[in-house]
């Protein structure tokens, strides 16, 4: 899409779920690929403890991590040229007690771990430190002492990672709060490492944010724009102007402010007016607050919004000739379904420079704010095509409709682990899936891309939950079909400045 090679390690060498991956086999793979990179983004948790889940769960010694850390510095001094921009994610208080995610303990003691956490940030904010105290008597002394040294030694890591944007081996650093609140021990973790940001001046070279599943894309971002030299200017539409003032769920902040920190770590600015920007941020939002269940009348679709309207202004910006990219938050972990069938009525979505919404606020944002960018710096219209095709498929089709249908089939299994009901929930989404996705694609995306079939592969479930659905997808290109030169989309002004490879871990 962005005219770059991306090569990422084999999987045998990465994380399963809840199993580490191989970080002597991801740092020696870095080291071979490096001297052919442009750029490296790199993922610290991968690199040291195995991968993010892995990360909250593996009982590694902080020296072992640190030791890991070092392939970086060696890297960067073989191959001084090597761009690495690098993203780590501060532990999550996971908001459910997934025993498959999070440490073993945390399905019977999650509730009261979270306790202790908000507690723990209540009282450094000046709260009576009486509830901090019944909240540790609560949970044992064991459980509590791994959980909190868990946290204590990937928050060091990324210390560490300062450490290494201080000194020039990273160009940037991303670090990013998962699945979060106002209140924790993440909040906690935020401050104090904004805290030595600070005090070494480097701001400039990072961000702290939520956000954690699609940074990587984001940093692919990041790297295009330093190389080009130049900030996309971006501006933001919302569907009621109470929408950047909405509460979001897993976020520590309102909308707007969570815009504005994703459009910084992708690089780019806002722009003064529609007209002068090269890229339309369309962000479906609620009135006052994210919900799960649509439609959600008091807090989503009330009348405080018009999706009419906005759906008429993403159009009129789409037929002005502007990139637009979409970010839909009004729900979590899945399209909100009117505003999907109003856009999909109103304009020619083949067009979009981005599309996202699934998963968290921070996760669509990031996502849609990345791909726009990327859109940016190639402008290939069926990649582009492929990338909304395949977000619709998972974002709308499979986590807005379907996967409630199998969750109510299957007489509502454990979130966390299908056990002996992953073949069978795999044929129903299978089953399910594969006519909406033909018909997504017939109705909206074949007639426009002349010269293009649909190849689809087999739906799946990447882990033993209904959450994690692979709807593997292609656009070929048949004999006379679109080719690159064909779109009659903006070309950015600024070449890629990863042409030829890129590497990541």
């Amino acid at each position: 899409m962005a005219g770059v090679e991306l090569l990422s390690p084999p999987l045998g060498l990465l994380n399963d779920l809840n199993r580490p991956g191989d970080v002597a086999g991801i740092a020696e793979w870095l080291r071979e690929h490096a001297p052919a990179a442009d750029a490296a983004l790199v993922t610290l948790e991968t690199l040291a403890l195995g991968g993010m889940i892995p990360a909250r769960r593996v009982s590694d010694p902080l020296e072992a991590a640190l030791g890991r850390l070092e392939a970086l510095r060696e890297v960067k001094r073989d191959n001084p040229r090597l761009r690495l921009l690098a993203h780590g994610v501060i532990v999550r208080v996971a908001h459910d007690n997934d025993p498959l995610e999070e440490k073993p303990y945390y399905g019977e003691w999650g509730a009261a771990l979270r306790r202790v956490s908000e507690w723990t940030d209540r009282v450094e904010r000046g709260a009576d430190p009486g509830g901090l105290e019944e909240a540790r008597k609560a949970v044992p002394a064991e459980v509590l002492g791994d959980w909190l040294s868990t946290r204590e030694r990937n928050h060091a890591l990324h210390q560490a990672a300062i450490g290494l944007l201080q000194e020039g081996v990273l160009e940037h650093l991303c670090l990013t709060l998962d699945d979060t609140t106002p209140y924790g021990l993440a909040a906690r973790d935020r401050r104090r490492l904004e805290a030595r940001l600070d005090a070494l001046s480097l701001w400039n070279r990072a961000d702290v944010y939520p956000g954690a599943d699609e940074v990587a894309a984001v940093l692919l971002a990041r790297a295009l724009v330093n190389g080009s030299g130049r900030k996309p200017r971006v501006w933001v539409r919302y569907p009621s102007a109470l929408a950047p003032h909405s509460v979001m769920l897993y976020e520590d902040r309102v909308l707007g402010e969570l815009v504005k920190a994703h459009l910084r770590a992708a690089g780019c600015v806002a722009a003064s007016s529609p007209e002068s920007a090269d890229l339309i941020l369309a962000v479906n939002a609620p009135a006052h607050r994210q919900a799960h269940r649509q439609p959600d009348l008091e807090a989503v679709d009330t009348a405080n919004r018009h999706l009419p309207e906005f759906v008429e202004r993403v159009a009129e910006d789409l037929g002005a000739g502007r990139r637009v990219a979409v970010a839909d938050v009004a729900y979590a972990n899945g399209a909100e379904e009117r505003f999907t069938r109003l856009l999909l009525q109103a304009v020619d979505v083949t067009r979009l420079a981005g599309y996202a919404a699934w998963n968290t606020a921070g996760n669509t944002l990031g996502s849609a704010i990345a791909c726009g960018v990327c859109a940016l710096h190639g402008g290939d219209p069926v990649a582009l095509a492929e990338a909304t095709l395949s977000r619709l498929t998972d974002d709308w089709l499979y986590q807005g409709r379907v996967r409630g249908e199998v969750r109510e089939a299957l007489a509502n299994p454990s979130p966390f682990d299908l056990g002996e009901l992953k073949p069978r929930a795999e044929a129903l989404v299978e089953a399910r899936m594969a006519p909406l996705v033909e018909e997504l694609w017939a109705r909206h995306f074949a007639s426009r891309l002349p010269g293009m079939r649909l190849e689809r592969g087999p739906a799946s479930l990447a882990w033993p939950r209904l959450f994690t659905g692979v709807f593997p997808l292609r656009l070929i290109r048949e004999n006379g079909g679109m080719r690159h030169e064909d779109s009659s989309a903006p070309k950015h002004e600024d070449p890629s400045p990863l042409k030829h490879e890129g590497s990541g871990s």
